[in-house]
């Protein structure tokens, strides 16, 4: 049964990273909060960028990855995201270079397939610093290279309102494309950057007021109601909800592992350990939203400042983030490493992404140089390697058995990583999709399974529906021998 939606919608792309998109799409989305209900997205596996959307709007932001999803799957997340949200706008951030897409020369998993596929107009923000008639050479070139491309506007940024306004009528013109304004030099808003990107929103001094004052200046130099024209002319985005629904098989243990029976005979909910503080933030959200669909109850903790594991927990998952900036922290809070340790030798099912890997060997080096002792089940040391290690898409195949499904079961995931790891034993194989390069990954340890990469849960539905089982038969377990 086909599914359809008349949502109006932007995408804020641009000719390549460090172009303005996420300044511009966060003062947008505060000028489009004042006065409705926006609902965000970003293009890609990214974590942080949807942390400053969710600072402005309140509520989670979410990805859309054509690598990671098929395009009838990716409108459906996109769509039920604006139903269950009740939004009246939305908004998607790009992902570097409008047409940058899988490996860097595939347009898979690109602001442009994600638009095509979504069928959203597009506002490509062009860094226009140092140049002047330039500037329609550079938007001509984005317009003429495929002729299914969505770009319906442009804004200028860094740029005078003298500039703009000699270029307008040119760029209309010639181009036949709308000029929604210009963005001036300023200092009103600073987004300070790390290695992994930019720094997390709660680590900027005064963020709201930058935001607030970036959005009344947008007000005046973007002509606002030219994005709302753009937007409401969005055609109505469809999908066909039987092929993204559940199924067969999948269904009835998805429906099984969502839930455990208490002593009295009624269903009680899964619950599933998360950690989430400024160590550990770095998570899908559609990852949650689907463990939370089977009936899982996600119970947070933090491994930086609890004593221990919350109680009653059927399964850990720990995620991404910045745990060398925090290794003597972690380092010291013992009562927490032995809690983890203890729980997976007892075959607590855990899944451990990226940051969480590096928790969980016996050392990690932190962003300084310094070795602390971390929590033990990975045998050797995460180490510091100063230069970016993995990045891009990768397809995992297991090699055996494994909490996420049987050998051969293969998953897309990402890699973003400027430590590497002392062990070398894996449990999956992980290919490049374009150059087939191939490297083991992913330690186990009972039911630990801790790696860089980073999964996605609706790439293969199959994963979270294992994983659940796999906490049901822990908690059945653990109700048996008591």
């Amino acid at each position: 049964m086909m599914a359809e939606m008349k949502i109006p919608r932007v995408m804020i792309a641009a000719p390549g990273s460090g172009s303005g998109k996420t300044m511009i799409t966060c003062g947008l989305l505060e000028l489009f909060r004042c006065e409705g209900h926006p609902v965000s997205f970003k293009c890609g596996p990214d974590y942080i960028d949807p942390m400053f959307h969710r600072f402005v709007l309140g509520i989670p932001s979410r990805n859309l990855d054509t690598f990671f999803t098929a395009a009838n799957r990716t409108r459906s997340l996109m769509g039920q995201a604006c139903m269950n949200t009740a939004a009246d706008f939305a908004l998607i951030e790009g992902v570097m270079g409008y047409y940058d897409g899988l490996g860097g020369v595939s347009l898979q998993g690109s602001s442009y397939e994600l638009s095509v596929q979504t069928k959203t107009p597009v506002l490509l923000v062009v860094n226009g610093r140092g140049m002047s008639l330039s500037m329609m050479a550079l938007i001509r070139g984005f317009m003429d290279m495929y002729s299914d491309q969505m770009i319906r506007g442009v804004i200028m940024n860094r740029v005078s309102k003298a500039v703009c306004d000699r270029l307008t009528p040119l760029i209309e013109k010639q181009l036949g494309i709308a000029v929604i304004g210009y963005v001036p030099e300023t200092e009103v808003i600073h987004f300070p950057s790390r290695h992994l990107g930019l720094m997390m929103p709660e680590e900027i001094a005064s963020l709201r007021e930058q935001i607030q004052k970036f959005a009344s200046l947008l007000a005046e130099t973007l002509d606002i109601q030219k994005v709302k024209m753009i937007a409401n002319g969005a055609e109505p985005l469809e999908w066909d909800e039987e092929a993204v629904t559940f199924r067969g098989s999948e269904a009835a243990e998805s429906n099984q592992a969502g839930n455990s029976e208490k002593p009295d005979g009624t269903k009680k909910a899964l619950r599933i350990g998360v950690a989430m503080d400024a160590a550990f933030c770095f998570y899908y959200e559609d990852n949650l939203d689907l463990l939370r669909s089977q009936g899982t109850e996600i119970v947070y903790f933090s491994p930086l400042a609890d004593e221990a594991l919350p109680e009653n927990l059927s399964g850990i998952y720990m995620g991404g983030g910045y745990p060398e900036l925090h290794g003597e922290q972690l380092s010291e809070n013992e009562t927490m490493k032995r809690s983890i340790r203890e729980a997976v030798e007892q075959g607590m099912p855990c899944l451990a992404e990226c940051g969480a890997f590096m928790y969980m060997h016996e050392e990690m080096e932190d962003a300084d140089g310094r070795c602390w002792r971390m929590v033990g089940l990975v045998p050797g040391k995460a180490v510091k390697k100063g230069r970016l290690v993995r990045f891009g898409y990768a397809v995992l195949t297991s090699e055996k058995d494994t909490i996420l499904g049987p050998k051969g079961i293969q998953m897309p995931v990402h890699e973003f990583h400027y430590w590497d790891t002392t062990c070398e034993s894996g449990c999956f194989e992980a290919v490049k999709p374009m150059t087939g390069r191939r490297w083991q990954c992913i330690y186990q340890k009972k039911q630990m399974l801790a790696g860089f990469p980073h999964f996605y849960f609706n790439a293969n539905r199959e994963m979270a529906v294992h994983y659940l089982e796999a906490c049901r038969k822990y908690s059945h377990h653990l109700q048996s021998v008591k």
